[in-house]
């Protein structure tokens, strides 16, 4: 059974950590209750009162007045000394009023038309400092510098007073922004807006006469000076202090402070649980809404809301809290913004613009979103329960099988937003003489419930999207991703669309995968294929990936990857152009040590830096065994099969036997084994590289079945087998002939001042 607190007194208690779910506390009395953490999931606070406690309220008051006799105390002080030191013939101290009157003058100016945060800067235009602080301490300086250098013994009183008083101007300033803070604190809790005004200003005007009388010693120059100073800061404060109340952004951060201090001891909803709550006509003054959950909590014609403390939930959109107050948000602007779980239900939306919002678990039943613009708008699990779509705008709008359409009126919706050409783009149903019936809307919208929209309206990098697709699906198995449709949209916009189980989250996958899309495009290509491969490298780990399946998914990433580009428009290559170059590495146990890993690494960073880099696709296999070469090509079907090892002449090529050992495999078995993976037997390799010591031998025997063999006609050095490969792969990656790729791969050589650049001979058959 539910608890019943309504229309008690509960001022100051405390609820703290409570769960009060489905709690009666409408006409309740809760000015200074603790609510802390509490669960009060569907409790009712229709026409309660929050805020702070009589004696709260009071104390606060009395601060506010205090400060802002205090800052016209100091006005004064400061317009005293400008108008003593007119009095003194020094030059100096003429010089030194003059800059305090007009930096003062600056700043109250600056203050009024562009803002506090503006007038701070405002001192710049004197050329003395970046602001009406900064300036101020400048001038007391260059004041009291100037005094010290004459060496006038009374003038050095003077012109230290001077800078005392030009200096206070800072302290002034300051004080009059703690002013204006304080008067909006009053504000924020007595609601009496022009008596707070009037009150702060008379005690201002008191501070600052009793100050001038205090010290006008010197007659009624001073005393004039000083006054004119004290009134005019405290006209500013107050206006300052009026204005940031009203919600003028030129003053946020005055007013925020205002509501944060006035709000300190009021009714604390801190981290509190109010899902489906009510506060239905409730009175929100300094109430504390900080990191409280807000989902579909119905704040309808509550009072003093502007004054409640937001922290970061939707109510510190200052527009957005008059649609939740009114009703009211026809035309209004929302873009991008989160409103996860608001409650917008019965509100008049018609031209409301969404576009890019986040309304998950949103309340939006029985509004008016008549032409409104929902284009990728996120609506995981919101409630259109009798709502109006008719000529929505529903391009690319994220919704999910949990998206409630029951009841909604829709006569016809545009799959597109307008332009000047076209202002009725895509209209379904597509015969502008029909519309939707009664339930027909669902039926329509139901078979695209189903798929994540992926759209891509900022620069497309069609590697950056294989890969986070990929990692998506790998991440979210249960997900069941299943890629159904890619578009190409305008210039430079693209879409893909995903089908998902029924029970997926596509808010949480679609955030998920723009996190590590946005991420790949701050890589250049070799940095999102190593991260790519860090990737495989970890799955490996956990679940033993055999590098047959490591290479395989390399492969359909690649073809990934240029279907994307294929519908872009403009391919990278498309998968039936992409080479694979398979290396083959074998330095058995009994042979001499040789620099392979450099040579293939070469070979790989080569590629990467090549302009055509993504027609070339490289597959490496290590330690390579007798029973591993024809796997090998099996598995991978390469185009380029590159040797590198240990040459024997006559005896053939050394692979290692099942413990390591030396084992030659002979040049007949080599040269039949390649005429079964030759272009007339339909197989794929077209070029052979035996980077080996006396390979010539066996290059001769395989072209008679493969296009191209390059083989070594005697002994070769490690670094002129790195260079050879070197300049042949970046050859290939640069898009020239095989032909090409050797002469340069030989000439490389050369130009490294090896004398081996005749050794490699190829075979064109």
């Amino acid at each position: 059974m539910s608890l019943d607190y309504s229309g008690r007194n509960l001022r100051g208690k405390s609820f703290k950590g409570q769960n009060l779910t489905n709690a009666d506390f409408s006409h309740a009395d809760i000015r200074g209750a603790n609510f802390t953490n509490a669960v009060l999931k569907g409790a009712n606070f229709s026409h309660a009162k929050a805020g702070l406690q009589k004696r709260q309220a009071i104390f606060l008051v009395l601060v506010s007045l205090l400060l802002a006799g205090l800052s016209g105390f100091l006005f004064a002080f400061n317009g005293f000394l400008a108008s003593f030191m007119f009095n003194n013939k020094s030059l100096e101290n003429q010089v030194i009023s003059w800059l305090t009157i007009i930096i003062t003058i600056i700043f109250f100016v600056a203050a009024v038309r562009r803002g506090i945060q503006f007038a701070f800067g405002a001192g710049a235009l004197t050329g003395a400092g970046a602001g009406a602080g900064t300036v101020a301490l400048a001038v007391a300086l260059a004041g009291a510098l100037a005094v010290a250098l004459t060496g006038a013994g009374a003038g050095a009183l003077t012109g230290a007073g001077a800078g005392v008083g030009t200096g206070a101007v800072a302290l002034a300033v300051a004080l009059a922004l703690a002013v204006a803070g304080a008067i909006a604190v009053a504000v924020a809790l007595t609601g009496a807006l022009a008596v707070a005004g009037v009150i702060a200003v008379a005690v201002a005007l008191t501070g600052a006469l009793t100050g001038a009388l205090t010290l006008a010693l010197t007659g009624a120059v001073a005393l004039t000076g000083a006054g004119a100073v004290a009134i005019a800061g405290a006209l500013v404060s107050a206006y300052i202090g009026w204005r940031a109340m009203k919600g003028d952004e030129k003053y946020a951060f005055i007013r925020n402070i205002a509501i944060a201090f006035a709000a300190f001891g009021g009714t604390s909803f801190r981290n509190a649980d109010l899902t489906n709550a009510n506060f239905t006509s409730a009175t929100l003054k300094n109430t504390d809404f900080r990191n409280a959950t807000l989902t579909r909590t119905c704040l309808r014609n509550v009072k003093k809301l502007d004054y409640a403390r937001p922290g970061n939930t939707y109510l510190k959109y200052p527009q957005l809290r008059q649609v939740l107050i009114t009703g009211n948000g026809r035309q209004k602007n929302f873009e991008r913004q989160n409103l996860r779980g608001i409650n917008l239900q019965g509100a008049d939306l018609v031209d409301v613009s969404l576009i890019g919002a986040d309304l998950s678990k949103a309340n939006l039943q029985d509004s008016d979103l008549s032409r409104a613009k929902l284009v990728q708008t996120q609506l995981n699990a919101t409630d259109f329960t009798g709502a109006t779509l008719t000529g929505a705008y529903i391009e690319d709008w994220n919704i999910t099988t949990h998206t409630n359409f029951r009841g909604v009126r829709c006569e016809y919706v545009y799959m597109r937003l307008p332009t000047d050409d076209n202002p009725e783009p895509w209209r379904k149903p597509d015969n502008r003489e029909e519309v939707f019936g009664d339930g027909e809307f669902g039926d329509f919208i139901k078979p695209i419930v189903d798929t994540l929209d992926l759209y891509h309206n900022q620069g497309v990098d069609p590697r950056a999207i294989a890969i986070s697709f990929k990692e998506l699906a790998e991440k979210n198995p249960d997900a069941d991703l299943e890629l159904v449709a890619m578009e190409k949209r305008g210039a430079d916009k693209f879409l893909i669309r995903a089908k998902v189980a029924p029970e997926a989250d596509k808010s949480e996958l679609n955030q998920q995968y723009f996190e590590t899309y946005n991420y790949l495009k701050t890589l250049s290509p070799a940095e999102q294929k190593q991260h790519y491969l860090n990737q495989l490298s970890e799955k490996n780990k956990e679940i033993e990936l055999k590098d047959k399946e490591i290479g395989l998914q390399q492969k359909q990433l690649a073809s990934f990857e240029n279907m994307i580009g294929t519908a872009l428009g403009h391919p990278h290559s498309t998968a039936t152009d992409i080479k694979t170059i398979l290396v083959l590495a074998a330095n058995p146990k009994t042979t001499s040590h040789l620099r392979l890993d450099e040579e293939v690494r070469e070979i790989d960073a080569g590629l990467q830096r090549a302009r055509k880099r993504e027609k070339f696709d490289l597959q490496q296999r290590w330690a390579v065994g007798v029973r591993d070469i024809s796997q090998a090509l099996l598995d991978f079907k390469p185009h380029i099969v590159h040797f590198c090892g240990h040459g024997g002449g006559d005896d053939g090529l050394a692979f290692q036997n099942q413990t390591g050992q030396l084992q030659y495999v002979s040049t007949a078995a080599l040269a039949g084994l390649f005429e079964l993976f030759s272009p007339k037997s339909n197989q794929k390799v077209e070029c052979v590289i035996l980077n080996a010591c006396y390979s010539e031998v066996q290059a001769t025997a395989i072209s008679q079945h493969i296009p191209y063999v390059i083989g070594m006609n005697q002994a070769v050095g490690d670094q002129a087998a790195i260079e050879f490969a070197v300049g042949f792969y970046s050859a290939l990656g640069a898009g020239e002939s095989i032909d090409f790729a050797y002469k340069l791969g030989c000439n490389a050589i050369a130009i490294a001042g090896i004398p081996e650049n005749l050794t490699p001979i190829i075979h064109v058959k």
